[in-house]
This record gives structure tokens, sequence and C-alpha cells, in this order.
């Protein structure tokens, strides 16, 4: 494990808030992730990868070594989902640190912060009393890209998306206290160590607490308020272009599960993902400092050069893996007009 100190001495008015993710070969995209966020000021940004071939995970280790994050590594048990593996190691961490707040999402989601300026204070200003707060994921769809260029960024790439939450459909992602539960997955927390966890939007409108009794819960009751929220959503850039769309097959997703039909052209997931009926680019406000911040990062040489071999393995990866034959073998069907 390759970890450094948390540099901010201080946090939110409600608490020091960390951002996690759980990573597999995202060299791709991670810096990008990484400088978004870090603008918005979480107290800390921790990333737990495991089985790394397209060498991110050394990428993580540079970045954590000059203090932009925490990175763990981790082998999961067999039979052990690698996001569930991974807050198992995060929580303790945050725990011994001082780390009131955790945000747990991948690295084709995005924090947008509508309310205030934007950041981070804007948003746990609603949500200071509260046990959980469920954040609702905005779809991005591919926009009519096919092919993905290394080095392009996703913020600026992927400007489509659905017009917003839809009740009893759109799913959430947690920000959650560690005081509050013993466990955590890929959507919510689990085992609440307190009686009655309040659950609120990010409005701060209260939600009902049931689903933090079932493993895997992503929807919150009631529906309608869950999807209401003004404040902050989830932009959720599932999809991205076919060629990134289809790679997935080849990575596997984090609950341990082979891809199967998932991750095809014309599948029900891509169907429900691809979304683009408006533009949306209010996450676009954020990146001139986004922008500064990857430079700052891009500057160190090590962090240039392993980013780069990242770019190169996926170019040869996909050469291999993306023939005519798995692309056929990965297409459902035509896939409908959706052109933005």
């Amino acid at each position: 494990m390759s970890s450094t100190n948390n540099r901010h001495a201080h946090g939110t008015p409600t608490g020091r808030v960390a951002l996690v993710a759980c990573m597999r070969n995202e060299g791709l995209f991670v810096l990008e992730w990484i400088a978004y966020h870090r603008t918005l000021g979480f107290d800390a940004i921790a990333i737990v990868t495991n089985e790394c071939t397209d060498g991110s995970d050394l990428l993580l280790d540079r970045l954590a070594a000059s203090g932009s994050l925490i990175h763990f590594r981790q082998t999961p048990p067999p039979g052990t989902p690698p996001q569930d593996a991974g807050m198992d190691q995060v929580l303790p961490w945050a725990r011994e640190t001082g780390i009131d707040w955790i945000l747990h999402i991948d690295s084709d989601e995005f924090l947008n912060i509508r309310a205030g300026n934007g950041r981070l204070p804007a948003l746990m200003q609603n949500v200071g009393h509260a046990d959980v707060v469920a954040i609702p994921w905005q779809m991005f769809g591919s926009a009519g890209q096919c092919d993905w260029t290394p080095g392009a960024s996703v913020l600026r790439t992927f400007t489509r998306a659905e017009a917003g939450p839809t009740p009893r459909r759109t799913k959430s992602k947690c920000m959650f206290r560690t005081r509050s539960f013993a466990r955590a997955t890929d959507h919510n927390p689990l085992d609440p160590l307190i009686a009655a966890p309040v659950v609120v939007n990010p409005d701060g409108a209260d939600l009902g607490n049931a689903a933090l009794s079932r493993d895997r819960a992503s929807r919150f009751r009631p529906y309608g308020r869950a999807a209401s929220a003004r404040t902050a959503a989830i932009n959720h850039y599932a999809v991205k272009s076919d060629d990134l769309f289809l790679m997935k097959n080849d990575r596997g997703d984090g609950q341990g599960k082979l891809a199967n039909a998932k991750y095809h052209l014309g599948s029900k997931w891509h169907h429900q993902a691809d979304r683009n009926e408006i533009q949306d680019t209010s996450i676009l406000r954020h990146w001139p400092a986004t922008e500064r911040m990857l430079a700052d990062m891009r500057a160190d040489p090590a962090v240039a050069r392993l980013e780069q071999e990242c770019f190169d393995w996926f170019t040869t990866r996909k050469t291999a893996i993306l023939t005519p034959r798995s692309r056929q073998q990965w297409t459902k069907r035509e896939r409908p007009a959706n052109d933005p």
C-alpha cells in the first residue's frame, strides 16, 4: 500500500470529507477525475486498485508519493466483489485519520454540485444533520462518439445527457458518515451503527432509511423526492465512446462479475445509459481550475511518462481486443438513432 498523510488541516463546517473510488485499468481517465474533484474541496482522495495491467497503479503510486491522494492496493479474496473489499480497507483508514464523511463513486462518475459556487461547502450546508446523502445519477451519453483519443477530456467531450432523474428508475450514490456504518458497498453504506440513520437528498429533504437494511440498495423512497434534488447530481459517463464501452468487456465490473451481455452495444444497459436528449455543460464551470490542476500534475515528468504508458497500453490492448469479430459479437442489434 502506498499512502501519504492528508495535507488539509480543516474540513467543511460539518467535518472532513473524503472521496473514495475502487478502480482497475483506469489510466486513461484517472488524472482528470482526480483534478476535477480536487477543485471541489475534498479533504482527501483515496483510490483502491486491484490487479491493474495498464500501469495505472504505478501512476497512482507516484501521485500518492507527491501528496495528491492515498493509494491502496488489494487482491480481493475469491468471491468478494472488489468494491466491497476496497471499502473494507478504506473505512478503518478513514476512522483512524479523522475522516467524518465518505463519498464512494466510480471513475466514470463526477460529483456535480449545482448550489452556490459548486464546491463542497455549498452541498454540506444542506445535509450536515444527516447520516446519508443519496445523490442521484444523471446519465451522460456517447454524443455520437465512436472512437476515443487518449488524452481527450471526458467532461468536455460528453455534454449530452438525459433531461433529469426519473422517479423509480434513477439510482443514487451515497455520501455517508463513517461513524454511522460498519461497512459499505458500491451504492450504499451497510450495517448501521446507530438506531435510526437519517437519509436525505442533496437538498436536505428527508428520505426513508429502509433501503439501508438491504444489500446493494440503490434507490431511496419516496422516489419522487429522491429524484427531485437540484443541489447536486452524479454525472455518470457510463458509455463514453463506443469503443470504450466495448472495452469494459475486457475489464469486468467492480462487483466482480463477468461483463456477459451488459457491455454490448444495443443491450438493455446500453440503452439506459446512452442518453443524449439535452446539452448540459454545468459541470464545466470548474474546467479552468481542473485544467490548471492537470497541468500541475503533468508537470512532474514521472507522472507524464506513466500516464503516456497507460495511453500506449490502451491503444495496444484495444487493437488486440476489438477485432471485427468481437465487435460483431458484442453488438446485439443495430443501435437506435440517438444523435445529439
